[in-house]
């Protein structure tokens, strides 16, 4: 398949902080209803190209560096999670929906609750990747984060090559009281499965279905790549530590991380994305899946700022079964075509779910400190749930990213992105004091899908 050249030019589409308050009027108005996309020209901009890795590739590299399983990652889990009813800030807290409440809320440890160098953006689960919701026996969620490129605009002491990369959090999620999570790095095979490179791409949205991981790729590669696939089935362990990634002296690194999965595959679009607005073709933002649908479907977004009043589109592809190599359903030129797209008004759309022709499509508002708007909607219109927000609609949690549906127990799970200051601004790492700085507000969550209206 086509990858990026080294995997080393890339041009990371992060996650804008903060775009001021000039339309945080117009996040708060409904949207209204969803728009149906029908014509052959707004749905070829979302047609997808699959792209597969050799299975030699794939068995070449196997070959060099063990292959362990989730049960593997899971048995070394490293970080616990404080739950928010015996611990955690007060920031942290107060970053959850104000209606519903969380029926289940947790904060990460200390190094990832205050990183700059690092986004949370994405959440998926055992939930989604099979229906009984567990993983062997395992019930797990995953969690995404993407390099903060922000910071090597802004502050010098950022390395470069730390660019455009990857991360998923293994959280066991066995013991509701003890959620503890491991890192695994993303990569890309390179020199035919002998070395591996960085993912070179922000990760926006994840889906779990069947062995498969599916992440995003927005904007991130020469090659047009909308989402990258990996396999439960190659989760690598690196044989030395170090900052580097790849081959090394004596074996092999993954930035310092224990665990690496390879991309055994992609998805491409027609040209390159751009999030200029909604009539180019789409930088992918998020991902979920929906089960409800026959058959299962991922649910993907695009993202405009809150800051604006770009309508944003949604689309949904049709998943191939389990036991196939690639995820999405494609014809005999290996195409996938959206099976069906839609515009919203809803602004700052940083995920979406749909789920028996309803719609959940939270707003995120730009604002340090600003609760978000949970809005429910379908083609004939869209509500919103009041609290004590303000304005009344912003009840949900603050600057919330990716949404995942546990299909067994219908419990919605997200996480929270920012740890900026209380003016919204990373903090350089290498300054004096910058943890002092920094505002926690990252919680990983869950509320029943019932809540949701």
């Amino acid at each position: 398949m086509a990858w990026p050249a080294a995997v080393a030019a890339v041009v990371a589409a992060g996650a804008t902080l903060f775009t001021g308050a000039a339309s945080q009027a117009a996040v708060a108005d409904n949207p209204g209803a969803l728009k149906r996309l029908t014509t052959s020209s707004e749905l070829a901009k979302l047609t997808l190209t699959e792209n597969t890795v050799s299975p030699d590739t794939i068995a070449e590299l196997d070959s060099r560096l063990p292959n362990v399983g989730v049960d593997t990652v899971l048995s070394s889990a490293n970080h616990p999670m404080t739950r928010t009813d015996s611990g955690c800030r007060a920031s942290e807290k107060a970053a959850l929906p104000i209606t519903p409440k969380a029926a289940s809320a947790y904060c990460f440890d200390d190094g990832d609750a205050l990183t700059q160098q690092w986004l949370p953006q994405s959440v998926t689960s055992s939930g989604d990747a099979d229906d009984d919701g567990v993983w062997g026996t395992n019930k797990v969620i995953l969690s995404g984060w993407t390099h903060n490129d922000h910071l090597n605009d802004e502050y010098p002491s950022e390395p470069d090559e730390d660019k455009a990369l990857a991360r998923v959090a293994f959280i066991d999620a066995n013991d509701p009281a003890n959620l503890k999570y491991r890192w695994v790095l993303l990569a890309v095979p390179t020199e035919g499965g002998a070395n591996f490179a960085k993912l070179g791409s922000h990760l926006g949205g994840m889906v779990w279905y069947g062995d498969k991981l599916i992440v995003t790729a927005s904007n991130g590669d020469a090659h047009n790549n909308a989402l990258f696939v990996f396999s439960m089935k190659h989760i690598l362990q690196a044989t030395k530590s170090d900052h580097a990634i790849g081959k090394v002296d004596g074996g092999y690194s993954a930035h310092g991380y224990q665990y690496v999965m390879p991309a055994i595959g992609s998805y491409s679009l027609g040209g390159k994305c751009s999030s200029a607005n909604d009539d180019a073709i789409p930088c992918f933002a998020s991902l979920s899946l929906d089960r409800s649908s026959s058959p299962h479907r991922i649910v993907a977004n695009e993202w405009f700022s809150s800051g604006g009043t770009q309508p944003a589109r949604l689309f949904r592809y049709d998943l191939a079964p389990v036991t196939n190599d690639m995820p999405l359903a494609v014809n005999g030129a290996k195409k996938a075509a959206a099976a069906d797209a839609y515009e919203t008004k809803a602004v700052g759309v940083q995920g979406t779910l749909s789920y028996q022709n309803t719609w959940y499509v939270p707003s995120a508002r730009g604002g340090p400190g600003q609760h978000g708007i949970m809005w429910r909607q379908n083609t004939d219109g869209a509500t919103g749930t009041s609290c004590s927000g303000s304005p009344a609609v912003a009840c949900w949690a603050k600057h919330s990213e990716g949404m995942s549906l546990w299909w067994r127990t219908k419990t919605v799970w997200s996480v929270t992105e920012w740890a900026a200051d209380a003016n919204g601004d990373w903090q350089d790492p290498a300054s004096s004091g910058w943890e002092d700085r920094v505002v926690p507000e990252r919680v990983l969550f869950s509320v029943p899908l019932s809540s949701l209206g």
